[in-house]
């Protein structure tokens, strides 16, 4: 029996991503594993083996339940309005004459690349209680808020996450509408199909893959936001824009809790991995019924 040779090949092009993946991804995650079961302050070469006792303290944690809340709080606002101005930006964008549509695509995708620090920096220029725009509705409206410290800076962080991400998923869409053949919109056009009808049921059911991945893409961010609230609220009023990652790093590195801190990353990723997967069940139903 001829022995069937050995194509390595496949492996060589996969190495540096297994490389990628073993070193920044399964490494790290049986170190945290290993660290949620102790008690280690990051800083003491001495610990102990405290089992499961970080995860039920997780479950009296005020910070703890109010990052799993406000994770879901930033979830549903976050992913719809970052997929309508993603959509509405791709359409625009579709429509300009092609010498113009590269220039704008790059002109929305700049807030993306915008340092996240350099932006909250600015916002809180703006809105912090003493700046020229809060004295100026205090003076002549009587609006005496305190922007940052009230139940507004919930708001002012989903406008800024929304304000940069959504150029970045327009890109998608616009990739989306633009792979749609022009002989599907004319056979719409002479069944008298245009206009908004024609967005809602021709170009959106033909884009649902890519709109599918832009809404995973946006749940995921929703459980990462950190710079924000870190550099405009700290967390506050009361916990309302704490996040899981704020709360990760504050008990890791700021009170020196490591073990406890990594007993948080990990009901954090399960909490993730539940809600995308229900994310993910709900757009492929939504995919099948318009036939992907």
């Amino acid at each position: 029996m001829k022995k069937r040779k050995l194509n390595i090949m496949p492996w060589v092009f996969n190495a540096p991503y297994i490389v990628y993946s073993v070193v920044f991804l399964f490494l790290p995650l049986i170190w945290a594993i290993w660290l949620a079961v102790t008690d280690w302050n990051l800083m003491s070469p001495d610990y102990q083996f405290v089992k499961f006792e970080n995860f039920k303290e997780l479950f009296f944690d005020e910070k703890v339940k109010a990052a799993f809340w406000n994770s879901l709080r930033y979830l549903i606002p976050i992913v719809l309005l970052c997929i309508l101005f993603g959509l509405a930006i791709g359409l625009m964008v579709s429509k300009l004459p092609p010498k113009f549509k590269g220039f704008a695509a790059v002109m929305f995708f700049v807030p993306y690349l915008t340092s996240g620090v350099s932006t909250s920096v600015m916002i809180k220029y703006l809105f912090s209680y003493n700046s020229g725009l809060s004295t100026f509705l205090r003076e002549r409206f009587g609006l005496d808020i305190n922007w940052l410290q009230s139940k507004w800076a919930f708001y002012i962080i989903i406008l800024m996450i929304v304000w940069k991400m959504s150029g970045y998923y327009a890109l998608f869409v616009l990739s989306g509408i633009e792979s749609v053949s022009e002989d599907v919109y004319e056979a719409a056009m002479i069944d008298g199909c245009i206009g908004l009808k024609k967005v809602i049921y021709i170009t959106l059911p033909m884009i649902m893959p890519t709109l599918t991945s832009v809404v995973i893409l946006a749940a995921g961010l929703s459980f990462q936001i950190f710079s924000e609230p870190f550099l405009l609220t700290g967390g506050g009023p009361s916990l309302s824009t704490t996040t899981w990652q704020l709360e990760i790093y504050n008990t890791s590195f700021v009170s020196f809790r490591s073990g406890y801190g990594a007993a948080m990353a990990i009901i954090n990723a399960l909490q993730i991995f539940i809600v995308v997967q229900g994310i993910s069940w709900f757009m492929n139903k939504l995919n099948r019924k318009f036939g992907w």
